[in-house]
């Protein structure tokens, strides 16, 4: 890849001030497949005082002026899409039909749903006789995951863009290839010098960088709440605004007035998608307790049916996970939730018997598990379902609402009695009868899954500061 040994700041490719690089491990079979330069201190100062200097004229340009920077960014990532989709495979072994029509198409998306809540976005109006302002935030830092990369950046570049602030982006070490192609992108669609750049590197060293630097006013961060503390902390000296979206341990309730062949087969593969590596998966399914059996056996046979496989392949349902460090971390729970007495259905530990190198994880569900076991209170960002009784829909919602996270939550079960218990649910999304994904809806979380919101409406207001111009008009 031509530019993953350079950074971008101000306008142009870039050495690091420090030669220092890391390899990029393909989890599909533990070898690497690249090299990208990790930053320093210096490099994020630099990225900083670039965004820094950019801000005072591009937080002036005209809504018509962003709105087609915006639409020529969108035609660049819808041509590159599937070479985004390809890259995302190797370095983070998703499928490949997920790896382009998902995790690629989902940049794509933000940048479409972006545009059209811009065009109606309010940026200034009358209150009697105040004028309310909405105006950029600033230069934000912003410091993303890798899980699903594109769709991680471009939730926040793009509202970025729309509200007139400039931007230094931290991705993720792991699945570091595919910021690349979006910062080459940026280049090409003519995004101004020192709107958008892009440093690599690691949390201890970039990440805190940005997060504790002056010249910033806004970190949006996504990834795991142990790191999301580290960086509240590092910013909260300069009391810059500090947006996270951080982990989740969603429950799943099926009710009694569920089809549960549909349901529980439904809260398998949405559990175990992406290998499982995703902040929002149903990995607590809620069931009533007298029809245990019956869940946990159709639960054991959609996770039986599920191909685990090298992500090239078209057959595959699911790839490897991420790294050597993730799959210890899932195999380590595995074994505690035996230990700790739940009953093991499907799956288990190690590798699948028909792989012998890479990081995959058998597809694991676990029955009779009680909200107080390991399993059922960590987060393992892996293909681990565990299945909760409950005897009441009271009891079903303590359950749920008993974490200390509070992303995500579904119900499974007549409309009419899922639409009564979703006020009482916890989480800043709740998904009723396997729902599509909504593009405009509020994402984020309660608790220690984070705060504020992104997408849609939601995105545009984070990335700026209200003011009141008191008085505008006289009454």
């Amino acid at each position: 890849m031509k530019h993953a040994r350079k950074f971008y700041i101000d306008g142009e490719w870039v050495e690091p001030t420090v030669s220092r690089a890391r390899e990029v491990i393909d989890p599909s079979t533990e070898q690497p497949i690249g090299t990208i330069a990790i930053g320093s201190a210096a490099d994020a100062q630099k990225a900083i005082a670039a965004a820094r200097s950019a801000f005072s004229s591009f937080s002036q340009t005209t809504k018509d002026e962003r709105l087609a920077l915006l639409r020529r960014i969108l035609s660049i990532l819808k041509r590159r899409n599937d070479e985004i989709g390809d890259i995302i495979l190797r370095e983070m072994g998703a499928p490949l039909a997920m790896a382009r029509a998902e995790q690629a198409a989902l940049g794509a998306a933000h940048f479409e749903q972006t545009i059209k809540t811009f065009e109606t976005f309010a940026f200034e109006y009358m209150q009697r006789t105040t004028r309310i302002v909405h105006e950029p935030v600033g230069v934000v830092a912003m410091i993303t995951p890798w899980n699903w990369p594109i769709n991680q950046i471009a939730c926040k570049v793009a509202p970025a863009l729309a509200t007139g602030c400039t931007m230094v982006l931290k991705p993720s070490e792991i699945a570091p290839f595919n910021a690349v192609i979006f910062a080459e992108i940026m280049d090409e669609a003519g995004v101004p010098k020192g709107v958008f750049n892009l440093v690599q590197g690691d949390g201890p060293t970039v990440g805190t960088m940005l997060a504790s630097h002056p010249d910033v006013d806004m970190v949006s961060f996504t990834g795991s709440t142990r790191a999301g503390i580290a960086v509240a902390q590092a910013a909260a000296p300069t009391v810059k605004r500090v947006h996270q979206e951080l982990g989740g341990k969603s429950p799943n309730i099926i009710l009694r007035s569920a089809d549960f062949s549909v349901a529980v087969s439904a809260g398998v593969r949405r559990c175990f998608g992406n290998s499982g590596q995703t902040c929002t998966a149903p990995t607590r399914m809620l069931v009533p307790a007298e029809r245990m059996d019956e869940a946990s056996s159709i639960a054991a046979t959609e996770a039986a049916a599920l191909v685990v496989g090298p992500p090239s392949d078209p057959r595959t349902d699911l790839g490897p996970v991420a790294s050597a460090a993730q799959f210890d971390k899932i195999q380590a729970l595995i074994e505690r939730g035996i230990a700790e007495g739940a009953e093991l259905v499907a799956g288990g530990p190690g590798r699948p018997s028909h792989l012998n190198a890479g990081y995959y994880v058998r597809p694991t569900v676990f029955a009779r598990v009680t909200n107080q076991m390991t399993i059922a209170r960590e987060e393992i960002f892996g293909p681990v379902l565990s299945i909760i009784g409950y005897d009441s829909e009271d009891e079903a919602i303590a359950i749920a609402n008993d974490t200390p996270y509070g992303l995500a939550a579904y119900i499974q079960g007549d409309p009419k009695e899922a639409r009564a218990l979703a006020g009482r649910l916890r989480s800043g999304t709740v998904r009723l009868n396997s729902s599509a994904w909504d593009s405009a809806a509020p994402f984020g979380g309660y608790k220690q899954s984070g705060n504020g919101r992104e997408y849609g409406k939601f995105g545009l207001h984070e990335f700026t500061e209200v003011k009141g111009i008191v008085g505008f008009l006289n009454e």
